[in-house]
């Protein structure tokens, strides 16, 4: 948590930018409260919605704010742990005392939000998507209204003001994600120095948690480790990594402070990448190369996937998978065979900073989103700005399911040969990714480089 005076900011801001958009009366947001798994007592890790931390830095549940948008001040609505909860959960700081550390004077027990609201003459209440049901219902019974206009009512006004604030990160918030990056890098390191042919990908998978859990972090999100790369959000967990296998390992760390770290590294399972692999990780390196060189404010991020996009059609082209013109192959959408998803997403307090706010209110800024296959899978488009934390992830996937369509439906038969592509389909998939932030002239790698050119990585595993 920052100092105090940051949130009490942070709200005076969200206040104005709200008055500048017309709007008036208060702003209602809602802590997270536990959630039970199966019965209340056993709940999953507790997780406290990235708004609250960020507005209000309080990481205790059931909480409710209500800010002034007349002039940013704040009223928190909470109750003291009881002595009989107390037993269970050792002494807590009481509601006054949390107050402070988030920079307000005014607390009110929580049973008296609803008649406070309810007393209020006709004032508009704004309040942002809430993620989990039980936040929805516990703010319907508050507002005395239907759960239902709660789910459909988030105020417009309120996205647009949240996300013009979190998405610009201030050099606290930077700090924290260099750490959390760092972090990262550090674990991808150890498994790519560790894995060894025979592993189950659990067991890769739970060495990587263990690291985290080690160095104090929770995972940002479910962590991908797997030798089916293809499969790009793959889980399962249940294969045995072989000598010839390509793997990938998505993961990053969440620090205490909430911020997340998001990397990617392909290697080969054996010491060294087929022939086959290796040809295609370098087509990979320069979607990767290509895109970076070009990232700065003022530039509209679709363009940085545009730059991977054609560097894949290039690499494709001259390995003989592809053929014709690159750039009316990535017009036509031929290459997104290999590369169905978008370059990148903003990160920050979420691994996918503030989609719960509507990724197209984060990523698109009133841009229309491409209905094209792949490219209707890219989260972030818009002109990046100093300031804004994203990642970089280009991938390459041979799907065999997706080849078999779309060879069937004769699809982009201009730009792909298909009796070529015939000899990959058993590549898999692979992909890099970095966290990386916009400054005011250029932009910068976060975290410490983790070299992932192919004769580092060659290297990094020749030891197995």
């Amino acid at each position: 948590m920052f100092e105090s005076s940051v949130y009490d900011a942070r709200r005076r801001k969200l206040a104005a930018s709200l008055r500048d958009r017309g709007a008036g009366g208060y702003v209602l947001l809602a802590a997270h409260s536990e959630s039970p798994i199966n019965y209340p007592d056993n709940c999953y890790p507790f997780r406290q919605d990235s708004n609250w931390l960020y507005f209000m830095g309080l990481n205790e549940p059931s909480m409710i704010a209500l800010v002034d948008i007349a002039d940013g001040n704040t009223i928190l609505f909470g109750d003291d742990v009881s002595m009989d909860d107390m037993i269970w959960t050792g002494p807590k700081r009481g509601i006054a005392e949390l107050a402070a550390l988030s920079g307000i004077d005014c607390v009110m027990p929580l049973s008296l939000a609803g008649p406070y609201l309810s007393g209020l003459s006709a004032p508009s209440i704004h309040y942002p998507p809430f993620s989990r049901e039980e936040t929805v219902r516990r703010v319907a019974g508050i507002l005395e209204i239907s759960a239902d206009i709660i789910r459909d009512s988030a105020s417009p006004e309120l996205i647009q003001a949240i996300v013009s604030l979190r998405e610009i990160k201030e050099e606290r918030e930077v700090e924290e994600l260099e750490k959390a990056t760092a972090i990262s890098a550090e674990i991808h390191t150890l498994l790519l120095a560790e894995l060894r042919p025979g592993w189950t990908e659990a067991e890769a998978v739970a060495l990587f948690q263990y690291a985290a859990a080690r160095r104090g972090c929770a995972l940002s999100f479910n962590t991908i480790g797997t030798v089916h790369g293809e499969v790009l959000h793959n889980h399962e967990r249940n294969s045995i990594c072989g000598d010839g296998d390509t793997f990938l390992l998505d993961g990053g760390v969440e620090l205490p402070s909430g911020y997340a770290g998001d990397l990617t590294t392909s290697f080969p399972v054996g010491g060294r990448f087929s022939p086959q692999k290796a040809a295609a990780y370098r087509v990979l390196l320069s979607m990767f190369a290509d895109a970076t060189r070009i990232l700065k404010p003022g530039l509209p991020f679709a363009d940085a996937h545009g730059a991977a996009s054609l560097a894949l059609a290039r690499g494709f082209s001259q390995l003989g998978i592809m053929r014709g013109d690159p750039e009316e192959a990535v017009a036509a959408g031929a290459h997104a065979l290999f590369f169905p998803h978008g370059l990148g997403h903003m990160i920050g307090l979420d691994v996918h900073d503030m989609e719960g706010l509507g990724e197209d209110n984060v990523g698109y800024s009133g841009t229309r989103r491409s209905e094209q296959f792949g490219l209707s899978s890219l989260r972030l488009a818009k002109t990046l700005e100093p300031g804004m934390v994203h990642s970089v992830e280009p991938g390459i996937y041979f799907i065999p399911g997706l080849i078999d369509k779309w060879e069937a439906e004769r699809l982009n038969e201009t730009f792909i040969d298909y009796a070529e592509l015939r000899k990959w389909r058993g590549c898999g998939g692979m992909r890099i990714e970095e966290d990386w932030l916009v400054m005011e002239r250029a932009s910068r790698r976060l975290g410490p480089v983790l070299d992932k050119s192919l004769e580092a990585i060659e290297e990094a595993r020749s030891g197995i």
